[in-house]
C-alpha cells in the first residue's frame, strides 16, 4: 500500500491526503453514479408506463362515455393459485379478468358472439399490444371464447 521506506519529511502525508482524496472521490463516485442509475430507471419506467397507455390506447379499444368498450380480449389461466395485482390468489374458474386500469373489484359484462358474462377485475393486464382484457378460463369458456383463444369482446362497465 504506502511505501514508508525511505519517506521524505512532508510527503508521506501528501502521500496519504492523495489516497484519502482518491478513495473519497470514488464513494462519492459511486453514489453519484447509484443515483444517475436510479434517475436513469426511474426515466426508463416513467416512459414504459406512458408506451403501455400508449399500447392499450392503439388496442383497437374504443371507449364510449356510457361506460363500455370493445376490443379484443384472451384468456388465462396457467397462473393458478398466484397472487393477482390485486392481491387475491387467481382461480382460472372464477369469474374474473384483467384490465390496465379499472379499479379492482370493478364488474364488467363481457360479451362475445351473443353470449355474455360478468366478471370482476382482479389484475392488470393484459400485457400484449391490441387486447384490452385478459379473461379467466371460466369466464371466457362461459361466453365460449376458449376455442378462439383470442376474440373481440364488448364490455360493459356495471
Amino acid at each position: 500500500m504506502l511505501n514508508t521506506n525511505n519517506v521524505v519529511p512532508g510527503r508521506a502525508i501528501r502521500s496519504r491526503t492523495a489516497f484519502a482524496l482518491i478513495a473519497a472521490t470514488l464513494l462519492v463516485g459511486g453514489s453519484i453514479t447509484e443515483a444517475s442509475a436510479k434517475s436513469r430507471h426511474h426515466r426508463h419506467h416513467s416512459s414504459h408506463s406512458h408506451q403501455a397507455k400508449s399500447n392499450w390506447l392503439d388496442a383497437n379499444a374504443s371507449i364510449r362515455s356510457s361506460g363500455s368498450f370493445s376490443g379484443k380480449a384472451s384468456f388465462y389461466g396457467n397462473e393458478s393459485g398466484s397472487k393477482t395485482a390485486s392481491g387475491q390468489r387467481f382461480n382460472q374458474n372464477a369469474m374474473t379478468a384483467a384490465h390496465r386500469s379499472l379499479p379492482f373489484g370493478t364488474k364488467v359484462r363481457v360479451t362475445y358472439r351473443g353470449q355474455s358474462v360478468v366478471v370482476t377485475i382482479n389484475d392488470r393486464g393484459p400485457f400484449i399490444k391490441g387486447r384490452v382484457l385478459d379473461l379467466s378460463t371460466g369466464a371466457a369458456r362461459a361466453v365460449g371464447l376458449t376455442g378462439a383463444g383470442v376474440g373481440h369482446v364488448t364490455a360493459e362497465v356495471m
